[in-house]
């Protein structure tokens, strides 16, 4: 391409003296080219002459063409002078639609796997204000974030390269030791610190315990109404999963509904969405039928730590004798949600194979977040925060089922809970929750349909409100715009 004279002096724009000598320079020169003024293989003044010319310094030009260099929009060399390019890197990214579009409906069919055409996506927490009656979500401004601050910092301070460089598959060591006496002494969990796996969550537990002891084919079962996160995962992975409903008792049993089943996932201490707990003849039989059909029970203790009356339940995994119950529970609804930090307890036998298979995907969570929270449980923050928030939590929930006797009273009966960070609201017969759930929508409140966990027949309809996470005047005006919605 031939190269265009220059030699003139460059027209740029005045420049804001507030705007740096080098940015104002660099943006008016690129702009000048994508406007078009600069054409293709233009030659550009000479450092020298745009320094006198601008009053500059000629070391903010130079600096000026070599970042307008660097990103492709001119080249230079010694004694040549510099030009501007031909083909420039905005073009490079402008694509034409209607070229796209053909790309793609000409594109070869891509092969994925079955897990991969498989798999949806499960909708992510939305980051907003909480607001009336938004469920699984703690209290997040009664958080000590400056103590977990000083806690981080602290460990930073002391940071030494073995905190840097790497950790422990199954988690930092201290940390858990600290879980393994937790769940021991509010628990009752068996198992010692040798078992316990710090994971990302329940969700990256249900994900390493179904890829290790489901194969494609495999029945599972999982409770009627239940978690779907937990649904849709098994389904991802090819399983056959059945639907087994719950009563009053927790997972419905006698054992004939879980013949051929390689796993059962429940929650018994609090199920969810309903709220009941699993009675002691249900967990005695569920365990017997496990360990006669060679089954393995994933046990889910996802809000244990918040009852409200009655004596705490111990795990269904203190009562194992056989090593059939995985147990499972996070830090994420206790603390906060982005502390993607949780527990899995395996059977002894189990260890070495689990260790092996995280190592494959992804190793460990961050270290730093692990020794932190070690912290906050050793020196006994966890303790105290778990107190203070059962004690606002109870407090809210009364004010949750006192507006509601004064203000709902045969529009809305709210279920008798014990425990969590929600409760279950029924709706008077031939009022569909979706329809309602919209209306609460547009009137700037929360709720969530119970259709929604159910994959069976729904005896009733009903909503879940969510209660820990707003504060008592928030719970009043939500109860205020139900009551107008159902009226």
């Amino acid at each position: 391409m031939a190269r265009r004279p220059g030699g003139f002096g460059l027209m740029l724009p005045a420049r804001d003296p507030e705007t740096p000598a080098y940015r104002w320079l660099y943006d008016a020169v690129r702009g000048a080219i994508l406007r078009g003024r600069l054409r293709p293989g233009t030659r550009l003044p000479s450092t020298r002459d745009l320094a006198a010319q601008y009053h500059l310094s000629r070391g903010t030009i130079v600096a000026a063409f070599a970042q307008l260099t660097s990103e492709g929009y001119v080249d230079g060399t010694v004694g040549s002078g510099t030009y501007v390019r031909a083909v420039l890197p905005d073009a490079l990214l402008q694509v034409d639609p209607r070229t796209a579009a053909r790309a793609i409906a000409h594109r070869p069919r891509r092969g994925i796997s079955r897990y991969g055409n498989r798999v949806q996506p499960f909708p992510p927490l939305e980051v907003r204000p909480s607001r009336a009656f938004r469920p699984n979500v703690p209290a997040l401004d009664q958080f000590p974030i400056a103590l977990w601050a000083q806690l981080a910092s602290r460990r930073l301070r002391r940071a030494s390269t073995r905190l840097l460089l790497s950790g422990d598959t199954r988690g930092y060591p201290p940390l858990r030791q600290a879980v393994a006496d937790y769940l021991a002494t509010s628990r009752g969990v068996t198992c010692h610190p040798d078992q316990v796996m710090i994971v990302a969550g329940v969700q990256e537990a249900l994900y390493l315990v179904a890829r290790m002891l489901i194969d494609p084919g495999d029945r599972v079962c999982i409770e009627d109404p239940g978690y779907r996160g937990a649904s849709q995962l098994f389904e991802a992975i090819g399983a056959r999963v059945t639907a087994v409903p719950v009563d009053g008792d927790g997972l419905a049993l006698p054992a004939s509904r879980l013949r051929g089943a390689r796993l059962v996932y429940i929650t018994p201490a609090h199920q969810y969405p309903l709220g009941m707990a699993m009675s002691l003849p249900r967990r005695l039989a569920l365990l017997a039928w496990a360990r006669k059909a060679g089954a393995f029970i994933f046990e889910d203790d996802y809000d244990s730590e918040y009852r409200y009356s009655g004596r705490p339940l111990p795990a269904l995994q203190g009562l194992d004798r056989s090593g059939q119950v995985v147990f499972a529970g996070s830090f994420s609804k206790v603390l906060f949600p982005a502390l993607r930090l949780g527990y899995l307890v395996l059977p002894g036998d189990l260890i070495e194979r689990f260790r092996a298979a995280r190592s494959l995907t992804s190793r460990y969570v961050p270290l730093l977040e692990q020794t932190v929270l070690c912290d906050f449980i050793v020196e006994g923050h966890f303790g105290r925060h778990l107190r203070r928030m059962r004690q606002l939590y109870a407090e809210r929930l009364a004010v949750l089922l006192e507006s509601a006797r004064h203000q709902l009273s045969g529009l809305l009966e709210l279920s008798s809970i014990e425990a969590g960070l929600q409760t279950v609201a029924w709706l008077p017969r031939g009022i569909p929750g979706e329809a309602v759930a919209d209306a609460a929508r547009a009137r700037d409140v929360e709720v969530v349909p119970l259709r929604r966990f159910y994959r069976g027949a729904m005896p009733r309809d009903g909503l879940q409100l969510g209660f820990a996470a707003v504060n008592a005047r928030e719970i009043r005006r939500g109860v205020t715009e139900l009551a107008r919605i159902l009226d």
